[in-house]
C-alpha cells in the first residue's frame, strides 16, 4: 500500500469536513492514480413507542396531569429490523433514492397486490447520478411498499414486501 503523504492527508481532512459541513453520505474524488473515498454513517434515531396505558421499558412513569388526557399513539405493525430480517422483504442495496416508476409520471413499476417473479424489476435507486434496477428477490405478491416515491434509502432498509 502506497504511502500517504502530508498533503495527501491535509485533503482527506479537508473532504472529511467537507462532508460533515455539507451533511453528505459520501463523497469520491479520482485524479490520475490518485483515488479517495470517504463516508459517513449516520446514528439512527431510536424511538421507542408504548401502548397507551403501559410504560415503555426503562422509561421512568410520567407525572400525573389533571385533567389531561393521554394521547393516542399508534403503534407501528413491525420494526424495520423485524422487516429487514424477514426473508419476504426486498432491502436496498444500497444508499440513494428509490423510485417506485421508470420516470416521473409513468406507472410504477409494481402496486401492492402485483404479482411479481424473481428478477422482475420492483423499483430503481438512485446512486450517484446512477439508475440502479432492483430486481425481485423471489416470486410472489407484493403485500406491501415501504417506500415512498423520491424517498431517500439507507443501506439494507426494506422496500418491499413479497409474500
Amino acid at each position: 500500500m502506497a504511502k500517504i503523504s502530508q498533503v495527501d492527508q491535509d485533503l482527506i481532512r479537508t473532504i472529511a469536513e467537507l462532508v460533515n459541513e455539507a451533511n453528505l453520505a459520501e463523497i469520491e474524488l479520482e485524479q490520475d492514480d490518485f483515488r479517495i473515498r470517504v463516508t459517513r454513517t449516520f446514528a439512527k434515531e431510536v424511538v421507542q413507542v408504548a401502548a397507551p396505558g403501559y410504560a415503555a421499558p426503562h422509561a421512568p412513569a410520567p407525572a400525573a396531569a389533571p385533567a389531561a388526557a393521554p394521547a393516542a399513539t399508534p403503534v407501528p405493525a413491525a420494526s424495520s429490523e423485524d422487516l429487514a430480517s424477514n426473508p419476504a422483504t426486498l432491502t436496498s442495496p444500497m444508499v440513494g433514492t428509490a423510485y417506485l416508476a421508470p420516470e416521473p409520471g409513468a406507472k410504477p413499476f409494481v402496486e401492492v397486490g402485483s404479482k411479481v417473479s424473481e428478477g422482475q424489476t420492483v423499483l430503481i435507486v438512485e446512486a450517484m447520478k446512477t439508475m440502479n434496477q432492483i430486481p425481485a428477490h423471489r416470486a410472489g405478491t407484493v403485500t406491501r411498499i415501504l417506500v415512498d416515491d423520491a424517498s431517500p434509502v439507507e443501506y439494507g432498509e426494506p422496500l418491499v414486501v413479497i409474500e
